[in-house]
């Protein structure tokens, strides 16, 4: 389960070449279980191994995920007050923000936009609640970013820690 965690998270990030790659193991390793089960029908221990091995690699496969943090996110603040300074604090850190004002339900509002690397969110996040720690956060998946957004946390052009492997995949979508 782990390997189909991994091969749905490469194939939403574009990686064309190695999600059928991990395809191949994941099958051929669900059939070889698939095969004991049918050889043991009558021995529940084999239906127990076959379930808990799905749940602990549905678990493990998002601690995967959660390491190799690939790709982008954009981060969505809607603050009550002025997000001037938080904006400030932000692209100090390094981080390309734009802000808008808006009107919200109950009056003005800021809105702030931040798109980072998933290994940077969490260091976003804590700029944020340290600023503006009631404000409305939302962050949504980013599948294609066409540059980095700034020189120092987003240097990596394709997001990814995964990028070597993969070869040419962003250069390819910029080309296209």
């Amino acid at each position: 389960m782990t390997l189909d965690t991994l091969r749905i998270i490469f194939m939403t990030k574009g990686f064309k070449r190695l999600a059928p790659v991990i395809g191949f193991f994941e099958i051929l390793i669900w059939i070889i279980a698939i095969t004991r089960i049918m050889q043991n029908l009558n021995s529940w221990v084999c239906y127990v191994a076959y379930a808990g091995g799905f749940a602990t690699g549905n678990y493990v496969g998002m601690l995967v995920d959660e390491r190799l943090a690939i790709g982008h996110e954009l981060i969505r603040v809607i603050a009550r007050v002025d997000a001037t300074a938080l904006a400030s604090a932000l692209r100090a850190a390094g981080y390309g923000v734009t802000t808008v004002k808006a009107l919200g339900m109950q009056g003005d509002v800021g809105i702030v936009y931040i798109v980072v690397n998933r290994k940077n969110q969490q260091h976003a996040i804590e700029i944020i609640r340290k600023y503006n720690p009631n404000a409305f956060v939302t962050i949504q998946n980013i599948q294609y970013v066409n540059k980095s957004v700034d020189k120092t946390i987003l240097s990596d052009p394709g997001g990814s820690r995964l990028t070597e492997i993969e070869g040419g995949v962003i250069q390819r979508k910029i080309d296209s």
